[in-house]
């Protein structure tokens, strides 16, 4: 941990700003575009701040697992370049990046949003097997809001590739989607000294004493919490981080709409 950049982002947030000159729980200026990737059966591109991260998500045909045999798949998978931040290396999944797959995945899984029996095909034959692609193009933080939002976005916009032969065909999409039962938004709430923070950049992370992710859905219910950083989170700070978290979910929702 860099002790003078925190020192310096604590300064700035005793006088109640960041050091990009936001509030406490402002979210950075975001665009986002869909249809973005011409290979993919869904994708979406956002840009927050600095954080430039484009989402596609492929659809195939496999054999179900033996203990579902009338069930299809869901994956999601992040990969952290060393083009996206200096920080990263080529070689196996960094901790950062199978974190963020995790976390991502777990609170689309839990929330129930896709109905794996809708993907079924030929009941132990052939399912419709989802995979969810996560790349940061310009990492600068929260990557797993970003990259969450971009997903349940990019499965929105997905439609089934046709069925040939029991094949895909992936040059022609019909007009079937996912089915999605709710929108799960992961939102991450990061402590640093006595202020919680959303939305946090690449630096603002990096000197966080702890972070929580909260996914929910439109009502409110929590489909899963992730903790983070190195010192522990008290009954009250817990509270106020989802409470922040679910309240910043629901101001997202007007980007899916």
């Amino acid at each position: 941990m860099n002790n003078a950049l925190k020192e310096h982002i604590n300064q700035a947030l005793q006088k109640g700003v960041r050091l990009d000159g936001r509030k406490l729980d402002e979210w950075r200026p975001m665009t986002i575009e869909t249809g973005t990737i011409s290979t993919a059966e869904g994708s979406a591109h956002i840009k927050c701040g600095e954080m430039d991260v484009v989402v596609g998500v492929k659809i195939d045909v496999g054999k179900p697992y033996p203990d579902r045999p009338d069930s299809g798949t869901l994956m999601v998978s992040a990969e952290l370049r060393p083009m996206s931040n200096p920080r990263y290396e080529l070689g196996p999944p960094s901790i950062e990046s199978i974190e963020a797959s995790r976390v991502i995945d777990r609170g689309i899984r839990e929330s129930e949003a896709i109905d794996e029996k809708s993907l079924c095909i030929k009941k132990g034959e052939q399912v419709w097997m989802v995979n969810v692609d996560v790349c940061p193009l310009n990492h600068d933080g929260n990557l797993i809001d970003l990259g969450g939002l971009a997903g349940i976005i990019a499965l929105k916009e997905a439609r089934l590739p046709k069925l040939v032969d029991g094949q895909a065909d992936f040059h022609v999409h019909t007009k079937t989607g996912l089915k999605l039962s709710c929108l799960p938004i992961p939102v991450t709430v990061v402590k640093i000294g006595d202020n919680f923070l959303i939305d946090p950049t690449f630096d603002e992370m990096s000197v966080a004493d702890a972070r929580l992710t909260v996914t929910s859905v439109e009502d409110g219910k929590l489909c899963s919490m992730q903790k983070g950083g190195e010192q522990p989170l008290s009954i009250d700070d817990i509270d106020k981080m989802v409470t922040l978290a679910v309240k910043t979910a629901k101001g997202l929702r007007k980007y899916i709409k």
